[in-house]
Parts: C-alpha cells; structure tokens; sequence
C-alpha cells in the first residue's frame, strides 16, 4: 500500500500511476484514509499534470467499483443521457419521461451544480417531498414500474465520485478533462447501462469553452467508455446562450413542465432535446435511425405520454401527484420578481455570468456544505438576435439580492446587431 501523500507526489512531478496505485488512492477515498486534504491536493495534480488514457480507465473502474454495480432485468434497454453542465440545461427532465414513453428504461443518476453551472439534482429537490436519493431498491422499483427515476448519487453507488465531485467544485478543477470522465463515467458505469448519450457542451456558458477542448472532452468519455464495453455516442452542442429561457432551480422545473406540456417550447432547446433522445432510441435498439426516433419522441410529447411519465416518477418519489397540473401550487416561488429592460437587440451574452449571478442569488454553492434557495434565478431570458425590451426576469429573495441581480444580468447582456445563431447540435462522436 502506497501512502497518499506518495501517490499525490508521483502525480504532482508528472510521473505515471499504475492501475493497483489509483485503485489504492481511491479505496481510501472511500473508507477515510485519504484526508479531505490530500483529495483536494490529487485533484490540483491531475488538473494540472493530467492522466494518460490507461490511467483514466483505471481512475473510472476504481470509482465504479468503489460501492454497488447494478444489474437490471428489464423488458427494454437500460439508456441514460449525460450533460457536462450549462445554464439553463434542464434537458434532463423532459427527455427521461419521453424516453421512458417510447419504450426505454432511464436510471438517471444526476448530481449537484458544479462551479457556474446547474445540477439536475438541485433543481429536483425544489420540488416538495420528491425523494432524490431514495434506497436503491425503491429506485430500482419505480425505474421498473415508471420506466424512468432520476435521482442523485446514493451511498451504495460510485461512493468515492461522490465525495471528489464536491470537492473539485470548490477548488477550482471542475474543467479537469480527466476528472470530469472519470466522475460521469463511474456513475454510469455502476447504473448497469446499455447505452449513453453525452452532451458535451461548448461556449461561453461551458466548461470547454472552445471546439477543441470540447471535442477532446467527448473523445475522451466515448473512448474511456467503449473500453469499459458501454456503448456511447456524444454530441457536442452549443451554449454560448442559456438553452432555457429560465435559469435556476424552482424556475427550471416549471420550464420543464413547461415544455412537456406544450405550453413553451423553446426552439434550441427542443432541437438539443430531441437530438440527444434520438441517439438514446438508436443506441437501444428502439428506432432504426434518427429519424424515425424523433418521431417517436415527438408523438411522446404531443399525445402526453412523457408528461404522464414525469408525473407518475415524481409521485412515486414522493412528491405531488398533481405537479404536472399545478405546478404554481408546489413550487417554491421568490418574493420578489423584477422585469430587467434594456434597449436595443442582443448582440451576445457572456453566459457563465449568468450562472455565477444565480449563485449569488443564493442558488448555488461556494461551499459543498452551503445551502441553496430553489426559489431563486431568472426566466425570460432573452437571446442572442432578440430586440424586445426583456432581456430578463429576476426571482429573488429579498429587493437587495435583486439589485445585485439585476446589475449583474445586464453586465452579461451586450446590445447591438447580432449575426444569425448557427447550430444547436455542432459534433456527432461515436
């Protein structure tokens, strides 16, 4: 057994780790014997040093195996769907229900926001008495009845991701190429999938800001995964704007529901949408190409059969069986709500301050232990091109926070001409 602090040094001067090195380190991850410390001190060395493709797979079979794999015996394919993280990505929600509603099995495990970004999970525990790390049998039970459960990193699954993933958001190496593979893939890897569909996000709002960084990101995980035997296919997309119109974590739910329901269906985000839960049908075998699969999902969304799946998930875990038809009866909602104005179209939006605006909102973490207000964010975002007055809508919790607020929405927000939005969907890896 090597001593940590050995294995942080060997890393730290760039030298190589072999596989019963990594999966040491990370045993004591999970029983204790690697200091809160010494994890922080790992993740700063991969983050700068970095870690050969043998030493990811390595990283992500240790993280895997660190607590219960999962096997499923179902009557269709076991899919699931990954972001890297963006501002108003609740793509989540949605594409579950109707993936479930065409015939395949979603075991979401989803986490909590990391650095600028959203998490799926924060914005579920919005919704009042929804069990979001429920037993892995009661989890097991409403993926096989609802066809679909998302919930957060129970104790039993990947225990060892889940204490590095809060520590990489407060020490600045979320953006690890390494890290971040590791840490999707060892979730997905323990759900016991058929099929992955990554989305890579690429922009002003992402963690790889540019092409090639992204680009590297999903040949990475598609790589990594192939060799672990999970099928896997990525596709970068765009977000250099928020998807949604609505940024937080309350304000993203009725988005979602929103969006199932048909009464908002904003254009790039039913693209992306659809473009990821068409690579899901294909990967399982539920559609013979892209084509007829966003038929599919659209059918799934126009008879109401994925808002059906949603409300069936989120009564099963505990929360309101009418939240598809009262949402504004259970959500959390901000005392104050202030429209922010400005003249002139948008010529573009420096998108990562707009999820740093939500956690100084109070909707998000500075701190893994830090509470977050799910009444708070913004909706009616404005998009690049737009020229309507509105470049946003503030949720806050008191009228200084929306000062704040509002000064940093319209510092994000440039005016001028802007040239056309190009593709939602930019890559196809896999």
């Amino acid at each position: 057994m090597r001593l940590p602090q050995e294995t942080i040094r060997r890393k730290r001067d760039g030298e190589g780790l072999d596989a019963a090195e990594i999966a040491d380190f990370v045993a004591g991850l999970t029983d204790g014997r690697v200091t809160e410390g010494q994890a922080a001190a790992f993740c700063m060395a991969v983050f700068f040093r970095g870690l050969t493709l043998p030493e990811r797979v390595a990283l992500t079979r240790a993280m895997t195996h660190s607590g219960t794999v999962l096997a499923w015996d179902l009557p269709g394919p076991v899919l699931d769907k990954h972001s890297t993280g963006g501002i108003g990505d609740t793509v989540s929600l949605p594409l579950a229900a109707m993936v479930a509603a065409c015939g395949g099995y979603v075991p979401m495990i989803s986490g909590r926001g990391l650095g600028h970004t959203g998490g799926t999970l924060d914005k579920l525990a919005s919704i009042p008495g929804y069990d979001a790390v429920p037993g892995l049998s009661r989890f097991q039970a409403v993926v096989r009845e609802v066809g679909c459960a998302i919930i957060g990193q129970t104790a039993e699954l990947a225990p060892a991701d889940r204490r590095l993933y809060a520590i990489r958001d407060v020490t600045g190496t979320v953006e690890s190429l390494d890290l971040i593979t590791a840490s999707i893939l060892s979730k997905k890897l323990a759900a016991g999938l058929d099929g992955l569909v990554m989305d890579v996000k690429v922009g002003s709002g992402a963690f790889m800001a540019g092409l090639p960084e992204a680009r590297a990101l999903a040949e990475s995980i598609v790589a990594v995964a192939t060799g672990a035997g999970l099928r896997t296919v990525a596709l970068v997309t765009d977000m250099d704007a928020p998807l949604a119109s609505a940024a937080g974590n309350a304000v993203e739910v009725a988005y979602a529901l929103d969006y199932m329901s048909g009464r908002r269906r904003d254009e790039r985000f039913h693209a992306v949408t659809l473009a990821l839960g068409a690579e899901m049908l294909v990967a399982g075998g539920l559609a013979a190409d892209t084509a007829e699969a966003s038929g599919r999902l659209e059918d799934a969304l126009a008879s109401g059969r994925a808002a059906e799946r949603f409300g069936r998930m989120v009564a099963a875990l505990g929360g309101p069986v009418d939240l598809m038809e009262r949402p504004e009866r259970h959500l959390p909602a901000a005392p104050v709500v202030r429209p922010v104005r400005r003249d002139g179209p948008v010529a573009g939006i420096a998108t990562r301050e707009i999820g740093l605006a939500v956690i100084g909102l109070g909707g998000g973490r500075t701190r893994p232990e830090d509470g977050i207000d799910p009444r708070v964010g913004f909706t009616n975002l404005a998009r690049p091109g737009e020229a309507g007055d509105l470049i946003g809508i503030v949720h806050a919790a008191d009228a200084a926070a929306a000062d704040r607020a509002e000064a940093a929405l319209r510092a994000a927000y440039r005016a001028g001409e802007a040239a056309p939005e190009g593709a939602a969907v930019l890559e196809r890896i896999g």
